[in-house]
């Protein structure tokens, strides 16, 4: 089968799995849109820099062109957008786009159509103009507090780590009060291929007050798009695309944040809290440990009615990749409820880790799993490099340690806060090793200095560096709400006005019960790494400044 049948076929195959459906329900707003504001020769001009130097195959002409070129073209492109934003008319060559089928994993089948995703390939004009759409419509968005907080999908200041920083701290929390928890994590089958037009549109004026020529815009971007696949030099025939936002646009994935923004009102309605990442749902509640039975129930309930609501939308819950797992502090493994979760006709057992946005959780939240998972991947990549070290120059080297070693270490590594010393080593071992493959050193040879001359902050240290970071953002209101309503200034606590932490820009280090869990929750980890800093570091302005004083204090305290 080809690229193109097979993903014709999958979308025709949720379509008719949802088309026996009950009516489509809208929440409202008060709020309205009509209007874009007129796009300036600095707009354009801005976005033209921020391009990245890539283009595809139906650009006229190369990006790093086209910014060379900035300011002859950005007059006549000031006035092409500004007619399309004002006749409410998307030109019909910005929506054309190949698809270029990528493996969703790379150790995935190749042969198998079931393991590519179609990402859509557009003009670099057409995404310019997306931008600037996406930005007045961010701006009206945000002013009038219509996005959903518990969805970190391509927004400012949120990201996967966001995420996994509220949902543990959420959970730590909760077991360090000796509470259980139970988190679900929902998949959905095409969910960006699969969008309905007509309902979008609906959900756009009804939902989010979108109307007039804004709303006449989105109907002629959605409107007569076409695609055609590219893969392998071979081209499929040009189709007309009339479901989905187009992935690899700029607008699709905000779209598809508004299309789906219901389900975490949906699932906060049944009591419990959830997080959405793009189409990956986070479902998870906390209980007394004998009370896992209802939990559960209440669980494949809040489900059942999140799949009804997807299946009036056009969209399709996929029960086969649903995962479920139970969360005990250590003390307690011998208590794991055993009682599996009902997903429609499927039964889900309950799983010992899951991965979660790239981070594997245990039952006992020890983060060993992932640990061993990512110190085995990074050794590998190491190997590789050490294979080939003598015929790269160090800069290379470097440069390939720090994306394919350094970064992964550093990812989400908020997750390693308060963890047991044995396992922040297993960590230092690859930086260790990483070390002495950059500079050339022996096995025998001390560590600290190859260190410090290459000025890498050692794991605990890159760990507080990131906790900071994070307390940072909150108060300075540039972090997700959901991480800011956990951090609170000593001096916004009545009892404590007068006392002299309150005039240091000290935060309050709530009270828990077991270091082993409670310290790591970001609600307590941040600020307590916060308190330790100097007070002239605190009280920078700007993230530059204060990351760099910050990278500063923590690299003299490692190896001075």
């Amino acid at each position: 089968m080809s690229h193109v049948s097979f993903f014709d076929k999958k979308v025709s195959d949720i379509r008719a799995a949802t088309s026996s459906t009950a009516a489509t329900s809208f929440t409202s707003t008060d709020c309205v849109f009509l209007d874009f504001r007129s796009v300036t020769h600095d707009d354009v001009a801005s976005a033209v820099r921020s391009l990245p130097n890539k283009q595809c195959v139906s650009d006229p002409i190369p990006t790093w062109l086209l910014k060379e070129c900035s300011a002859e073209l950005v007059p006549f492109l000031c006035h092409l957008f500004n007619t399309s934003l004002s006749s409410g008319v998307v030109p019909a060559t910005f929506k054309s786009a190949y698809i270029c089928p990528l493996l969703k994993k790379p150790d995935l089948d190749s042969a198998d159509v079931k393991n590519y995703r179609p990402i859509s390939n557009l003009t670099v004009i057409s995404k310019l103009l997306e931008k600037l759409v996406a930005r007045q419509l961010l701006g009206y968005l945000s002013v009038n507090k219509l996005l959903p907080d518990r969805q970190s999908a391509y927004r400012a200041f949120r990201s996967t780590e966001t995420a996994i920083a509220g949902l543990l701290s959420d959970i730590l929390s909760a077991l360090d009060t000796g509470d259980i928890a139970a988190l679900a994590l929902l998949d959905l089958s095409a969910a960006f291929d699969t969008v309905d037009h007509a309902i979008l549109l609906q959900r756009l004026q009804i939902s989010f007050g979108l109307n007039g020529t804004v709303l006449s815009w989105f109907c002629s971007y959605l409107d007569q798009r076409q695609q055609h696949v590219c893969h392998r030099g071979k081209q499929s025939a040009t189709s007309d695309v009339q479901f989905g936002v187009p992935q690899g646009s700029v607008l699709g994935p905000l779209l598809f944040v508004l299309y789906t923004a219901d389900i975490v009102n949906i699932i906060a309605c049944q009591g419990l809290s959830a997080h959405q990442y793009a189409d990956d749902i986070q479902v998870y509640g906390r209980c007394r440990p004998n009370d896992a039975t209802s939990l559960r129930l209440e669980l494949g309930s809040c489900i059942e009615q999140v799949a009804e609501w997807m299946i009036t939308n056009r969209l399709q819950l996929n029960a086969a990749k649903t995962e479920f797992i139970w969360f005990v502090p250590p003390r307690r493994r011998h208590q794991l409820p055993s009682v599996h979760l009902v997903v429609g006709s499927a039964q889900v057992n309950p799983a010992t880790s899951v991965r979660d946005l790239g981070v594997y959780l245990d039952s006992d939240l020890s983060m060993k799993s992932h640990i061993t998972l990512l110190v085995g991947s990074c050794f590998g990549v190491l190997r590789q490099i050490r294979s080939i070290r003598r015929s790269l120059p160090r800069e290379s080297v470097l440069t390939l340690i720090s994306s394919l070693v350094m970064s992964k270490l550093d990812y989400c590594n908020v997750a390693y806060a308060g963890l047991p010393r044995c396992e922040l080593d297993r960590l230092q071992s690859v930086m260790n090793a990483a070390a002495r493959l950059t500079v050339g050193a022996q096995l025998h040879d001390h560590i600290t200095p190859l260190l410090a001359d290459l000025h890498w902050l050692r794991i605990p240290q890159r760990i507080q560096y990131k906790l900071c970071v994070l307390v940072f953002n909150c108060v300075h209101g540039t972090a997700p709400r959901y991480l800011q309503e956990v951090i609170r200034p000593v001096e916004s606590i009545e009892p404590r006005r007068r006392l002299r932490s309150a005039s240091s820009a000290d935060l309050t280090v709530p009270a828990t019960r077991r270091s082993t869990l409670g310290d790591r929750a970001f609600a307590v980890a941040g600020p307590r790494a916060w308190n330790t800093l100097p007070d002239a570091i605190r009280r920078c302005s700007s993230p530059d400044t204060f990351k760099r004083s910050l990278k500063t204090h923590l690299y003299i305290q490692s190896y001075f």
